[in-house]
């Protein structure tokens, strides 16, 4: 039997030329049939688009894996009053890097999927809120609007198609809630981001109490392509219910970490053999199939599907791609205790569960690491955590209960380890047996 190189699994699309000298221009964009799909859109019918793309099996590439069409379409119609589409550019998951890269190689693909999108719900003026932070991206991004405009893209009565589309970049203040679509639309009228209860849904209630698409980079991009090369051509990759490409985005103790475009279904197995396997002479501990909020798998797991089907029945989330990769030298109390920094920090503070729970995880995370924890803790940390889970506005307090919850399933012994011998066995200045242990068997 002839087996395939792995990198023939790969499907470059949106970074098909991200390797050219001026990736990230018009011209560049426009050689590779750029805008060519905003044509063909604009010889549709509106909802014809949003059937299109419904019927292409687009989903979210923003972590939880909606229809994009179905949630176009979401869009009430003849309500007299303003649609807004805002694309979601806050990545600021630990671990999550994918929008960035391809804002700053292929702008030009985001912009051309807004003004498809927006042609399709009817709206007049769009947003992409962007980390601030990331300071050389919203200087290309605001490069990239310009030719848009000055090549008649964007504003009035676009390529002579009577449709109007004014698009504003909006730079936020670096902060991680945002990234929850309802604290993003808070944060774009000027208040404080933090998320709102729900109902109503912002495509009855969103920006400015209109309704309103809030989208991932990533999803906004692909539509172009879904449109230019056929619903078909995209089903044909990925699975029946998880269709099409996407990017991976593979870091951490890997030989060649990177962004890693192929189709949905794949598995880390092969994208490690594509990335040049783990740093040589070490093996793969364990790994986050979605970024640090989605619950963490082991070598076990290389096998698994990557698509949402398959990820969700192995235990976790596909969420953003964002493969973080650890090697039998790290310590998963470390690890997890960074982790949960983080989200205490980025908590908005606006429900108790996530605001205290997140600070006392925090502090017995903390003790166990240094040795001054005590067995009972464990499960205090799995208590805090279930009383975090489900039961907080957003999703943020999800994302911390996560790795506390899949590190105690999969690493207990790890965490006992540290409190009977009243620190970590992973320190350097330690070398304990457990550890030496631990490490000759992962290198069995």
């Amino acid at each position: 039997m002839t087996v395939e190189p792995a990198e023939k699994l790969l499907a470059p699309v949106l970074s098909a030329f991200w390797d050219d000298p001026r990736s990230w221009t018009l011209e560049t964009y426009r050689r590779h049939d750029g805008y060519q799909a905003l044509s063909k859109a604009f010889a549709m019918a509106p909802d014809d688009v949003i059937a299109y793309v419904k019927d292409s099996g687009l989903r979210g590439r923003g972590g939880a894996g909606f229809p994009t069409g179905m949630k176009w379409q979401f869009i009430p119609q003849g309500d007299g009053k303003p649609h807004y589409l805002v694309v979601n550019a806050d990545e600021s998951e630990p671990g999550t890097c994918k929008d960035i890269p391809l804002l700053f190689a292929n702008p030009h693909s985001l912009i051309e999927g807004m003004i498809i999108a927006c042609y399709a719900i009817r709206s007049h003026h769009a947003f992409i809120y962007l980390r601030g932070e990331t300071v050389p991206v919203l200087r290309r991004l605001h490069e990239a609007v310009r030719e848009a405009y000055a090549a008649g893209y964007l504003g009035t009565n676009i390529q002579g198609s009577g449709f109007d589309l004014e698009l504003t970049v909006h730079a936020g203040a670096g902060a991680y809630i945002c990234g929850e679509e309802t604290a993003l639309l808070d944060s774009l009228e000027g208040r404080r981001g933090q998320p709102r209860l729900r109902p109503p849904f912002p495509a009855v209630e969103g920006l400015y109490a209109c309704p309103t698409v809030v989208n991932n980079v990533e999803s906004i991009a692909s539509v172009p392509a879904i449109l230019q090369r056929g619903k078909d051509w995209f089903k044909s990759m990925g699975s029946e219910k998880s269709p099409g490409f996407t990017l991976y985005s593979l870091s951490g103790h890997v030989a060649r970490p990177g962004q890693y475009e192929g189709p949905l279904g794949i598995t880390l197995r092969q994208l490690l053999d594509m990335g040049g396997g783990m740093r040589p002479g070490h093996r793969l501990k364990f790994w986050t199939p979605g970024g640090s909020s989605t619950p963490m798998f082991t070598d076990e797991h290389l096998d698994v599907p990557l698509d949402y089907e398959g990820v969700g029945a192995a235990g976790s989330m596909l969420g953003t791609k964002a493969l973080q990769c650890f090697d039998e030298t790290t310590c998963v109390v470390r690890a997890v205790t960074r982790w949960t920094e983080f989200y205490a920090h980025e908590s908005c503070g606006k429900c108790t569960p996530c605001r205290e729970g997140t600070y006392w995880l925090v502090q017995l995370l903390r003790d166990i690491e240094a040795g001054k924890g005590h067995i009972s803790d464990l499960d205090k940390l799995n208590d805090i955590a279930d009383n975090i889970n489900g039961k907080s506005f957003c999703a943020l307090g999800d994302g911390a209960a996560a790795p506390i919850f899949s590190s105690l399933k999969y690493f207990r012994e790890e965490y006992e380890e540290h409190i009977e011998r009243k620190g970590c066995p992973f320190d350097p200045a330690r070398s304990t047996a457990w550890a030496d242990k631990y490490r000759t068997e992962a290198h069995a």
